[in-house]
C-alpha cells in the first residue's frame, strides 16, 4: 500500500462502538500500520477540510465523493480487505496541498 492508493477497509466509528467497511484514502503507511482518510459520497455534512474527487478511471469511484480528512485513523495494514484504485497525479498533489 502506498499514499494515494484507495483501499476498502473496516473503518471505525468515532464512538469506537462498531466499524463499517468503507473506502478510504492512503495517506501514510509502514510494514505494520496504515493511516488512512474516510472516503463518503455525503455531499450536505462538507467540511473546509475536505477535499473533492470526481470519479474518473483511475479512482474507480462510482460517484462524486470527498475524502474527510478530520476523519483519520491508523489501523493495523492487515486489516485491509484490498485495493480499490488510486489517485492519480494531480490527486495526490491536491492531497499534499492540504
Amino acid at each position: 500500500m502506498h499514499k494515494g492508493d484507495i483501499i476498502l477497509i473496516p473503518f471505525p466509528f468515532t464512538d469506537l462502538t462498531g466499524n463499517k467497511n468503507r473506502p478510504a484514502l492512503v495517506l501514510a503507511s509502514t510494514e505494520l500500520d496504515v493511516t488512512v482518510a474516510f472516503i463518503s459520497t455525503q455531499m450536505k455534512w462538507r467540511e473546509q477540510t475536505d477535499i473533492l474527487l470526481e470519479p474518473i478511471e483511475e479512482n474507480g469511484l462510482k460517484k462524486t465523493s470527498v475524502v474527510r480528512l478530520y476523519k483519520l485513523a491508523t489501523l493495523d495494514r492487515n486489516l485491509a480487505i484490498g485495493k480499490l484504485r488510486s489517485l492519480n497525479d494531480d490527486g495526490v498533489v491536491q492531497i499534499n496541498k492540504n
